[in-house]
């Protein structure tokens, strides 16, 4: 008799074992998930340009969305060469003011400050940001920035929101944005140049470029765990509640770790959307405003940009435009837009 009978495998041949794997809902790579601290997002990576010096962001405002039709420009579309629709988002860019140029060394703690310049007159809108002192001298102040280890420019800018009639928020946005491109003199001698002065949205894109927008999304408040994470609902056999969690982990370590799925802030959180593609660039926006204006926006009265596809975050929000840092698309040099809509977006 034997203690041990052999294993006939031609009981389970064809037999299918259940799978061990579960993929996890969400992603941790957003975790934690809480409130942005601030409406403005912050860009903390650039790309490396082989172009001149130039200026390697912009920032604009969300005015909404609307359609047009375009020639497909994709050489391996099915549609390619055809007149195609496409979803289309407006941007409101009016000018921005460098009003000051910082200079970083590169350290093995990452980048440190060694010493900043700012115009002599800044624009009384930054009041409400900063103090601003009444008498400054750039020239001395350019005199104290050792410019032989400089390894980094930002640019210091403002943005004028005062001209932009949908945005509620009438104080000036400061921001840093990179200076790129070139050698490092090059790059001081473009800050010299534009210093103290107003560039427009032409100085960092032009049509068919791609760029990477950066935004603050729309704020949902606290949601459950099936709405934030888009866990499994239970199942109708379950015991007075379906939208309950199913279970909060290991009895060991006795906590419940963070990789578990629970309710909490959902949404204003920053995002980047890579790789969109500027279709238009235009100075009068009453050629794009639609019949009685964008909704909860108004008129677009700025020079503005059509961006193809859809951008983070809701309408009036401050966004972030820069290079493409990890760049994907054909090359387009005037994307063909036959028509854009300006037909009321009010219902009516």
């Amino acid at each position: 008799m034997e203690l041990f009978p052999s294993f006939d495998d031609e009981l389970f041949r064809g037999v299918s074992m259940p799978k061990k794997h579960h993929p996890r809902r969400g992603s941790m790579g957003y975790s934690p998930r809480k409130r942005a601290r601030s409406m403005t997002p912050k860009i903390r990576a650039w790309a490396d340009i082989d172009d001149g010096p130039k200026i390697q962001g912009f920032p604009g405002f969300k005015a909404g969305m609307t359609h047009g039709f375009m020639i497909d420009y994709r050489p391996t579309s099915t549609t390619s060469g055809q007149e195609v629709r496409v979803p289309i988002t407006v941007v409101e860019v009016p000018p921005i003011t460098i009003c000051g140029l910082r200079f970083y060394v590169e350290t093995h703690e990452g980048l440190k400050a060694t010493g900043e310049v700012w115009a002599n007159k800044v624009d009384n809108l930054l009041n409400d940001r900063l103090p601003i002192p009444k008498s400054y001298n750039t020239d001395k102040m350019w005199k104290n920035v050792n410019l032989d280890e400089v390894d980094e420019i930002r640019a210091i800018v403002h943005t004028h929101p005062e001209k932009v009639s949908g945005t509620p928020s009438k104080k000036a946005e400061i921001m840093e944005l990179r200076i790129g491109g070139g050698t490092i003199p090059e790059r001081i001698d473009k800050g010299k140049n534009i210093l103290g002065k107003e560039i427009s949205y032409n100085e960092f894109a032009e049509e068919g470029d791609m760029i990477d927008v950066a935004a603050i999304t729309k704020g949902k408040g606290t949601q459950g765990h099936v709405k934030r994470w888009g866990v499994k609902i239970l199942d109708h056999k379950n015991s007075k509640s379906r939208r309950n969690i199913g279970t909060t982990g290991v009895f060991i370590p006795g906590y419940i770790r963070p990789t578990v799925p629970q309710a909490g802030q959902t949404g204003f959180h920053q995002r980047t959307e890579y790789n969109k593609r500027v279709l238009k660039l235009g100075d009068k926006g009453e050629e794009i405003t639609p019949k009685g204006g964008f909704v909860n926006y108004g008129e677009v009265k700025n020079s503005y940009v059509l961006i193809h596809g859809s951008i983070p975050g809701p309408v009036k929000r401050t966004i972030m435009m820069k290079d493409p840092i990890r760049r994907k698309g054909v090359e387009v040099k005037e994307p063909k837009l036959t028509y854009v809509s300006t037909e009321s977006k009010q219902g009516a």
